[in-house]
């Protein structure tokens, strides 16, 4: 079948670039990236090292997540006025985890069309090489750095009974292994992944404590993604309202704040979280 010219004006596309071997720079990127008009760049020095090697002469813009009120209406008039925008990241697939994102959705509300042009993504990289179950599997990306955000998204993680994929930067690292090992114990299946595709990849697990252990001896270095055996599925328990109560007290007394514990409790006692809320409140209600 005959495939149209690329790249058409009005056109945005999201092209994907390499993750670390330059190998995995497909030959329909490479043609896209010297014909089109403008190119918006996570980073352009570090994106113009691999455009200036291709021969590229397009334009060239910045685009990260600190420009993008300004720099979206601005690629939505190039497109307005029939150019060709190309969307790159300094690595893998723009669009998942960054602001490629936004723009997607600000350019279809206006009418213009997106193509995606396929490339590397370390998630699926991760993924696929970890050896955990593929079938089912959650995206997670970096989770917030701090707060009751990110115990909450935790929480969600951990009891997830499919695999979840994660990136981590070098210094949170450890903060994030240790969680994980206080959150679902040693012994949950996990791979962390650093330098994919490049000379020195490196793979390490296959369990949460075997990478904390690893890493507390060979010092972070590198971005990470991080992929997590799911959550084994818990065989739910009915509790009676008095054995409720203690489970209550004893997550509190731990330091749960009330709608916590009753949302913890939930996932292993058979009740909703309301009806537990409510058997704390009528407990409260008694003592006063």
């Amino acid at each position: 079948m005959k495939q149209r010219a690329e790249p058409e004006g009005g056109v945005l596309y999201l092209v994907g670039t390499p993750i670390g071997h330059l190998g995995d720079l497909s030959p329909r990127a490479r043609a896209l990236l010297i014909a089109v008009d403008t190119i918006a760049c996570e980073d352009t020095r570090h994106s113009g090292q691999l455009l200036s090697a291709l021969g590229s002469t397009a334009r060239r813009c910045s685009f990260h997540q600190h420009n993008t009120h300004g720099r979206i209406p601005q690629l939505l008039e190039e497109l307005s006025n029939g150019h060709s925008v190309a969307v790159i990241s300094d690595a893998g697939l723009p669009g998942i985890s960054d602001p490629g994102e936004d723009l997607v959705a600000a350019a279809r509300n206006a009418g213009h069309a997106v193509i995606c042009i396929p490339g590397p993504c370390a998630a699926t990289t991760a993924l696929v090489s970890s050896g955990l179950p593929s079938g089912r599997f959650c995206f997670e990306g970096f989770l917030p750095a701090k707060g009751r955000e990110r115990r909450d998204r935790l929480a969600a993680v951990v009891t997830e009974q499919r695999t979840t994929v994660l990136y981590e930067a070098p210094h949170r690292l450890m903060k994030l292994l240790d969680e994980l090992h206080e959150l679902c114990g040693g012994e949950r299946a996990l791979q962390v992944t650093r330098e994919l595709t490049k000379r020195h990849e490196q793979q390490v697990g296959p369990t949460v404590t075997a990478a904390l252990e690893h890493f507390q001896k060979h010092p972070p270095q590198g971005e990470f993604t991080l992929v997590l055996g799911g959550a084994p599925e818990q065989e739910q328990i009915s509790l009676n309202d008095e054995q409720c109560r203690q489970q209550l007290a004893m997550r509190i007394e731990q330091g749960m704040k009330p709608a916590d514990a009753a949302k913890d409790l939930a996932r292993s006692a058979g009740r909703s979280r309301r009806e537990l809320y409510a058997l704390l409140h009528e407990q409260q209600n008694q003592a006063d």
